[in-house]
């Protein structure tokens, strides 16, 4: 299975995270968040594999978490709500992610990258 890397091509974050994929000759497959939003299936296998809570997978400092006032809300969600709710705007996923066959890592901490990945 090649690494199934999911991006908003033009977040800063993304892009480092893309970069540092390159410079360490791991190969993926590109996927833009935006044109191919995790579908609730995906999340709903994902979330448990990341060893994340399902909030850590919400871009809380995007502007469509802050516009849907989601901060206030996520709290009187169930999980199927949330995921729901994150399968339905790939804007309010946090991003990159990076699906390897071992390990799923979200939000780009090179350190962390690091470790996994060596």
């Amino acid at each position: 299975m090649k690494n199934l890397f999911i991006e908003y091509p033009k977040c800063s974050t993304c892009q480092k995270a893309k970069k540092w994929l390159e410079n360490h000759n791991i190969e993926f497959v590109d996927r833009h968040i935006i044109e191919n939003n995790p579908s609730e299936n995906e999340l709903k296998e994902w979330i448990p594999k990341s060893g994340k809570e399902l909030k850590k997978w919400f871009n809380t400092s995007g502007m469509k978490y802050k516009e849907l006032n989601l901060k206030e809300k996520l709290a009187n969600m169930s999980e199927e709500e949330k995921i729901k709710m994150l399968a339905s705007d790939g804007m309010l996923v946090k991003r990159p992610i990076l699906i390897t066959e071992n390990n799923i890592l979200i939000g780009f901490k090179e350190e962390e990258w690091e470790k996994v990945l060596k």
